[in-house]
């Protein structure tokens, strides 16, 4: 008997030892993938894709969009990347074995542009791993934002508009985006501009047929309740029908949902706006 007791206290011992093991193994692998991630965004490298994720792998970015299979993943990451320099801090939550082959990891990030730093996100991170092999790589991927920054998705469009990248400002909005021009303005006959490129027709093209050196000034963003961003700021141009200088008062209400734009309303001095457009 005294044996037998023996025995099993040794055969807990080594289950457990061999549980212990099991997770600080699967503790390790996490802590690598992380760090190879880390590395992949700060440097703006992707040669640690292929490293990381399943070639049927998909991810549900923090903005609601999904992207499937490596090569979209690839195509995702170079377009990034080719927009400017990032960082990023994880930080692991839970891991939880579901059997030999698959697990969850999930945890929080800190994600943002170097050259914009107030642009920072932070959300949480679900991945399901799957084993290939003997290599844990990320085969689904689930994003979610827990910082309601909307400021800094309209302030991405403004810097956007600022360097003329039109396709980054129109990036920044919801495809079923509702935009309108404050009334007495003579570009509020198309009112509501539904979508980025009826917003890229309706409004953006016409700015240069009836103003040179159009530009914002003095823009200051105030987040809202519901969502929503107040912007106060000036327009400043120049006529092209009669060569009067414009310095005039704005406002605009944004409303921003899973980072997106998904409306906006102009305010602005229209009377200045009028003057600006007789011949």
């Amino acid at each position: 008997m005294k044996h037998l007791k023996t025995l099993c206290a040794v055969l807990v011992l080594a289950t457990m030892a061999l549980y212990s093991f099991q997770i600080n193994a699967q503790n390790s692998t996490i802590e690598k993938m992380h760090q190879q991630y880390t590395e992949m965004i700060n440097t703006g490298n992707p040669a640690n894709l292929e490293i990381l994720y399943a070639k049927d792998a998909s991810i549900r970015n923090s903005d609601g969009s999904m992207v499937a299979g490596l090569d979209n993943i690839k195509a995702q990451y170079n377009a990034t990347f080719a927009s400017g320099k990032f960082n990023i801090v994880l930080e692991t939550n839970e891991v939880t074995p579901l059997d030999k082959d698959y697990m969850f990891v999930s945890g929080s990030f800190v994600y943002n542009k170097i050259d914009e730093p107030t642009m920072a996100l932070a959300g949480e991170f679900v991945n399901t791993l799957k084993n290939e092999k003997g290599t844990w790589k990320i085969v689904k991927s689930y994003r979610y934002l827990t910082n309601q920054n909307h400021a800094a998705i309209v302030n991405n469009l403004y810097q956007a508009f600022a360097k003329g990248d039109i396709p980054a400002a129109l990036a920044t909005m919801n495809s079923k985006v509702v935009w309108n021009e404050a009334e007495g303005n003579a570009l509020a006959v198309g009112n509501p501009y539904i979508g980025p490129n009826a917003v890229l027709q309706g409004v953006f093209a016409k700015l240069p047929v009836d103003f040179e050196g159009f530009y914002l000034s003095n823009i200051k963003l105030h987040e809202m309740s519901n969502n929503q961003v107040l912007a106060t700021l000036r327009y400043n141009a120049i006529s092209k029908h009669n060569g009067k200088k414009m310095d005039a008062q704005a406002a605009h209400l944004w409303t921003v949902k899973d980072g997106k734009i998904v409306a906006f309303q102009q305010y602005v001095d229209t009377k200045q706006l009028d003057e600006m457009m007789q011949k």
